[in-house]
C-alpha cells in the first residue's frame, strides 16, 4: 500500500468485514517513483485499443501528463476522457505511482502547439534522434497518426526528432520516444 506522503506501507490485515477493514502497519519505506523530467505525450488521436495501449503503458512508465490531438489524418474520432483517465489511474495504481496523469483533449494540433512548451514532433527520418537531442528538462513528445504528420502539420513545429531508422506504430512510437526521453533526462 502507498501512503500519500510518498512511503511504501507493508500492512497485516487483522480483521476483515464486508464494511469495514483493519491492519496494522509493519513497514514502511521510502517511495519516490515519480520522474524527475516532466515529460508529456501529445498523441494524434488513434483508434481505441492503441491510444488505450499508449495511455496505460506510458502511464506505467512515468508519463506526466497526455493531450490527445485530433491531427490531419487521425482516422479515430469521438472522446473518451473518463474512460482515458480511468485507464491511467488503472495504470498509475499497478504501477505504484503516487500522482495519475491528466489527459485532455481531443484539441487540434494548432491548439496543442499553441498552449505547451517545448514541443518535439516524433518523425520518421528526422536528422536529429531524440536521444541526441540537447533539450530542456521537460518537453513535450508529440506523437502522429497511423498515417504519420501532413506537411502542414510538419510545418507547425520547429523541433523534430526520430527514434531510430525503424518504421514504429505510434502506440509503439509513444512509449519508446518517453522512455528515451525520461532516460536522458535523469
Amino acid at each position: 500500500m502507498v501512503d500519500p506522503n510518498g512511503f511504501l506501507l507493508t500492512v497485516r490485515l487483522d480483521k476483515i468485514s464486508d464494511d469495514r477493514v483493519e491492519g496494522t502497519v509493519v513497514a514502511e519505506r521510502e517511495h519516490n517513483p515519480e520522474p524527475i523530467a516532466r515529460i508529456t505525450i501529445a498523441i494524434a488521436q488513434l483508434p481505441a485499443p492503441a491510444l488505450e495501449l499508449v495511455l496505460s503503458r506510458c502511464t506505467e512508465a512515468g508519463a506526466f501528463a497526455f493531450q490527445v490531438m485530433q491531427a490531419d489524418r487521425s482516422v479515430a474520432r469521438g472522446a473518451k476522457l473518463e474512460r482515458w483517465n480511468t485507464i491511467c489511474r488503472e495504470a498509475a495504481m499497478l504501477a505504484g505511482r503516487l500522482r495519475v496523469p491528466p489527459v485532455a483533449g481531443p484539441s487540434t494540433i494548432d491548439e496543442v502547439v499553441a498552449m505547451v512548451e517545448n514541443p518535439v514532433m516524433l518523425v520518421r527520418g528526422a536528422q536529429d534522434d531524440l536521444a541526441d537531442l540537447d533539450q530542456p528538462r521537460d518537453l513535450t513528445l508529440m506523437v502522429g497518426p497511423e498515417g504519420g504528420w501532413s506537411d502542414r502539420e510538419l510545418a507547425l513545429v520547429e523541433t523534430k526528432a526520430g527514434l531510430g531508422p525503424r518504421n514504429l506504430r505510434a502506440d509503439t512510437a509513444a512509449l519508446v520516444g518517453l522512455a528515451v526521453a525520461l532516460a536522458r533526462r535523469r
